[in-house]
């Protein structure tokens, strides 16, 4: 069980996969606990596991064992049902492609979250409306992804990610299809987010994106390699 302060509390977590005779061991007993209001990194190599990890943080995959709790609940035993149900809630996710759909306008994109979730059409508009202003777009709501440049879009993204009011926002190499002046554009979008109170955990391979978390975790072979403080959070 975490504390309070606790939003994400790994122990002993390790996912195994079997490929023909060959175990590969993607995770090795990972121990890791992030607080609320912490804007950390999870760095490493290829293979390191940071894609798996990334996935059992954000409730796309189990464990083969150990524990993983999310805001106070043990996730790491859930049915697939019961981790789309959480994942829903708790985790917003922002990836590197932006996956937005082409013919809608941002404030559209933003609100598919809360169509899904059955809110009234009034109420998400606004909802949806608010993560855009977060995210410097208020002006760009009603244009559609192929009249926005790719920061504009990766913001639409970010936004949607943010609409649900997650415990966590989960970003996966969001700087990996922008250009060096944008990526450090949309990184400042995650330090404003982090400053309002957002918990943020980024998963990548760039020096250039860690450097803006508070904290960076390095993984090596399935294991935590280092655990860095780089300033206060």
């Amino acid at each position: 069980m975490t504390d309070d302060t606790t939003i994400i509390s790994v122990r002993r977590l390790a996912r195994v996969y079997h490929m023909g005779a060959e175990t590969i061991r993607a995770l090795d007993g990972v121990d890791i606990d992030i607080r609320r209001n912490e804007y950390v990194a999870i760095m490493g190599p290829s293979g390191s596991g940071k894609s798996t990890m990334m996935n059992l943080i954000g409730c796309l995959d189990t464990p083969t064992s150990g524990e993983y709790w999310l805001n106070g609940t043990e996730v790491s035993q859930m049915s697939d049902d019961a981790l789309a149900r959480v994942r829903n809630r708790e985790i917003g996710f922002v990836f590197q492609t932006f996956n937005l759909l082409p013919r809608a306008s941002a404030l559209h994109n933003v609100e598919l979250p809360l169509i899904y979730a059955g809110m009234r059409a009034r109420v998400r508009r606004d909802q949806a409306a608010s993560a855009l202003e977060r995210v410097g777009l208020g002006d760009r709501m009603h244009h559609k992804p192929n009249e926005l440049s790719g920061g504009q879009r990766q913001r639409v993204a970010i936004a949607r990610a943010l609409v649900n009011d997650p415990s966590i926002l989960l970003a996966d190499e969001p700087t990996g299809n922008l250009d060096s002046v944008t990526s450090e554009d949309i990184m400042s979008v995650f330090e404003s987010l982090h400053a309002q109170g957002q918990t943020i955990v980024v998963v990548t391979h760039e020096t250039t994106v860690a450097n803006h978390a508070h904290r960076v975790i390095t993984l090596h072979d399935g294991r935590v390699h280092s655990d860095t403080f780089q300033r206060a959070a």
